[in-house]
């Protein structure tokens, strides 16, 4: 229950033909919590069955953001008394993300302001993705002893070139036209249009298809300009390409620009073995499938950063303490060996994620 305003975290509720999920957690910028999830996937089930609905519209209370990500506070305490948030968050997270992407009414999510991690679970693998000037799209979780979960690494890898290598290992952010242009958005529609088309859509028939909605939003959508990660293509597609970090690093080091340098930099503050899982999830996603292939390996890996030190140290230098100075173990990417990286690649028997028939 959100506090401030006496109203449920998630809001469910059909205007028009719409069936509307708003995430109502604005001061904590809609993270996602056990609760919202499951209540979020039951909309989706009842509004998928209910032949009054057209379309999902999916939105963010406030003015910061859709969605900061999943609520990784309470995922750190769970973390540190040994509990299993994780293992039963990420389960029905995963499992909520593929039923998006196989949803079987057109789901257009408003991907305004900040957009992260879960964020990117709810909006990214809908079929009709707005982004606007205000968006700003991220995977950060490198940063935070963890890695582009959510299907993250399957939709980073259809990304043109080396790019999604890029966005995936920087944590780096995206503009709305860096996100259309890496498949994570769809079309770039300016915030001060929004309401007209948010109108438009739940006024579309009741059995409007995907390719009504698709020319519905297209009368409000503009072509952006190119986003500053397009712009340095050339230069990522080169230095990113390598299957390692230690070659990805090489390379960066000997093209000695300014945007190689800032890479650089970037990469030397992440955790060492999360760079390394990272570009193995990223590289195995580049040969799935499918998105539940990926979610499958990203379970596994996930069960393993719920029981490492690098998680939790990085969500306390991140968030709990806000030092912004973790101590990562190991410390340097020389260090993290096969050894350790396999630990996130194994077969978790029982425990294996597995998708409702």
């Amino acid at each position: 229950m959100n506090a401030a305003t006496s109203e449920p975290d998630l809001i469910v509720r059909r205007e028009g033909a719409a069936g509307v999920i708003r995430l109502n957690r604005p001061k904590a910028i809609n993270a996602l919590t056990l609760e919202m999830t499951r209540e979020f996937d039951r909309a989706l089930i009842a509004f998928a069955a209910d032949p009054q609905i057209a379309l999902i519209l999916v939105e963010g209370a406030g003015e910061r953001g859709l969605c900061a990500g999943g609520d990784i506070v309470g995922l750190y305490h769970s973390a540190r008394e040994g509990g299993d948030l994780g293992k039963v968050f990420w389960r029905e997270e995963y499992i909520m993300n593929a039923r998006i992407a196989a949803y079987p009414k057109p789901y257009v999510a408003f991907m305004d302001g900040l957009v992260m991690g879960g964020g990117v679970g709810i909006a990214g693998h809908g079929s009709h993705r707005i982004v606007t000037e205000k968006t700003k799209i991220a995977m950060p979780e490198v940063g935070i002893g963890f890695f582009p979960d959510v299907g993250g690494t399957w939709l980073l890898t259809r990304a043109p070139g080396e790019i999604g290598t890029y966005f995936g290992l920087t944590g780096e952010i995206m503009n709305g036209a860096d996100a259309i242009h890496a498949k994570f958005a769809d079309n770039f529609v300016p915030s001060v249009v929004w309401p007209d088309l948010r109108e438009a859509l739940t006024a579309a028939p009741a059995g409007a298809t995907a390719a009504q909605v698709r020319e519905i939003i297209a009368r409000f959508s503009l072509a952006p300009d190119p986003g500053p990660a397009q712009q340095y293509q050339a230069e990522i597609d080169a230095a990113f390409g390598k299957d390692s970090i230690d070659e990805i690093v090489a390379a960066l080091e000997q093209d000695g620009s300014e945007f190689a340098q800032a890479a650089l930099k970037t990469l030397r503050i992440k955790s060492p073995t999360s760079l390394k899982v990272t570009l193995k999830l990223l590289r195995m996603a580049r040969r799935a499938a499918s998105l539940q292939e990926c979610l499958v390996h990203e379970y596994r890996a996930a069960l393993e950063v719920f029981a490492s030190y690098d998680f939790v140290e990085g969500v306390r230098a991140a968030v709990i303490d806000k030092d912004r100075q973790p101590k990562w173990r190991p410390a340097t990417i020389g260090e993290v060996t096969p050894d350790i990286v396999a630990r996130y690649f194994v077969d978790r028997g029982a425990d294996e994620l597995k998708f409702p028939g």
